[in-house]
């Protein structure tokens, strides 16, 4: 009896300590689950997403603000650690990004600390922005700035002076021992037929075939016209050439990029070259113009900068940096307080003085494309001569290029005159005229 119950007793305690494990255990999942959860909320609020950020930023950020270097306002790499060595933390964050002005009011030390550095420019308010999506914009800039990575592009071989200079070495070789064996053959027939007492034939003397050329008078006769008419063709063909500039292609101070320009983000030709609708000449862009983007814009991104590396040999940066020297911008105070210099730009596309051509009277009354003269420009990283530019090329020009007339009063009589004269609806430039001696050379 006193056993059972011993046994009892222990069966006893031993349920009790597995239901005390069981509770704990339960408990202790309980407490993990829930800090868990805290910490993957808390974590995720706090990282946010840079992605999201990234688009956000780029919106609305970033015609102030930079990653790395001052622009309109601070940079903005890892401005979150800065601030909070400064005492400050994230809810001083979301009030300063959603209303600056009045954190700057409320007497905030740093607030006016920023806004007395960049002169009184005042931040614009975001009050729209939710606190997950300033989160998100922290978490873009808190990203490690990725090195620029220069790649070969694909399909090009990266020749060097040292591979073909091993390629004709290969080559002069193979001749060299080419000769030898060929001597080799010779000399071994010759004793071949030694042996066998073969005769060889004596060598007969034969008559120069300069001296049949002279005796033959048919010959020389039709030689001697062939080769003047052939000297009379390149001599005109050379003459035809001067001053005919197509393919010139020089390098310029400043390397600017077209295909990044006209191409890639559509700036109109007429935004630099304002000139050509109301001018002679297109004009050059002034460096003011320049600086309307370039103010901002100091460096490019880096998939743009690799491939300007690889593919051109350009270093964009170092060109916006030419830039800013010639104009005298200081990126650091963010005005122009350094001395300017002009920029010696080279001419491309040149005409005879002789020679009138007005860019108005083509672009704006003749509705004429920049891209039928000059190519396909927008997509030419450096600017050639497309076109020959010679008076033949004009005249045709002239004779093939319907004039645009419609909702023009200035052709309006002139064009009912000329349709009846020539039977025609529309008007080419030669038969308005575009021919006449004076309308080009004055």
């Amino acid at each position: 009896m006193k056993k059972s119950y011993q046994s009892l007793e222990v069966n006893s305690r031993y349920n009790m300590k597995q239901v005390i494990h069981r509770k704990l255990s339960a408990n202790f999942l309980q407490l993990s689950l829930i800090f868990l959860l805290a910490f993957s909320t808390s974590l995720f609020a706090q990282e946010g997403d840079p992605v999201e950020g990234k688009k956000l930023f780029r919106a609305n950020c970033a015609s102030c603000h930079k990653l790395d270097g001052k622009m309109t306002g601070p940079a903005l790499r890892n401005v979150e650690t800065r601030l909070v060595e400064e005492g400050l933390d994230r809810a001083w964050i979301y009030a300063w990004v959603k209303n600056s002005s009045g954190v700057i009011k409320s007497g905030d030390a740093y607030a006016n600390k920023i806004y007395n550095e960049y002169k009184g420019a005042a931040m614009t308010a975001f009050p729209q922005f939710s606190n997950t999506d300033i989160d998100n914009i922290l978490a873009y800039t808190a990203e490690v700035k990725k090195p620029v990575v220069v790649e070969t592009p694909k399909g090009v071989p990266v020749q060097s002076g040292n591979s073909n200079k091993l390629i004709l070495g290969a080559l002069a070789l193979l001749f060299a021992l080419l000769a030898i064996a060929l001597f080799l053959v010779n000399k071994t027939l010759r004793r071949f037929a030694d042996d066998k007492g073969v005769a060889l034939a004596e060598k007969t003397k034969r008559t120069p075939i300069w001296k049949v050329f002279i005796q033959n008078q048919f010959l020389v006769l039709v030689s001697t016209i062939i080769l003047m008419l052939a000297s009379a063709y390149f001599v005109y063909g050379f003459f035809m050439q001067v001053g005919v500039n197509q393919g010139y292609e020089p390098v310029q101070p400043i390397h600017f990029s077209h295909r990044i320009h006209a191409g890639e983000n559509g700036v109109d030709c007429k935004y630099c070259h304002s000139s050509a609708r109301v001018s002679k000449h297109s004009g050059i862009p002034s460096l003011n113009v320049c600086m309307n983007c370039h103010k901002t814009i100091s460096n490019v991104v880096d998939e743009t900068q690799a491939k300007g590396l690889s593919e051109y040999g350009v270093n964009y940066n170092s060109e916006i940096e030419k830039l800013y020297k010639a104009s005298g911008w200081n990126v650091e105070e963010q005005d122009y307080t350094e001395t300017p210099s002009p920029v010696k730009w080279i001419q491309i596309h040149k005409l005879p003085d002789f020679a009138y051509f007005n860019h108005s009277q083509h672009v704006v009354v003749g509705g004429i494309e920049c891209q039928t003269c000059h190519g396909p420009i927008e997509e030419m990283e450096i600017v050639s001569q497309h076109a020959p530019l010679t008076m033949g090329w004009c005249i045709n020009c002239h004779r093939e290029t319907n004039v645009k007339v419609k909702d023009n009063a200035y052709y309006t009589k002139i064009h009912e005159q000329l349709s009846k004269k020539y039977g025609v609806e529309n008007l080419t430039a030669a038969q308005m005229g575009g021919l006449e001696c004076g309308k080009c050379h004055y």
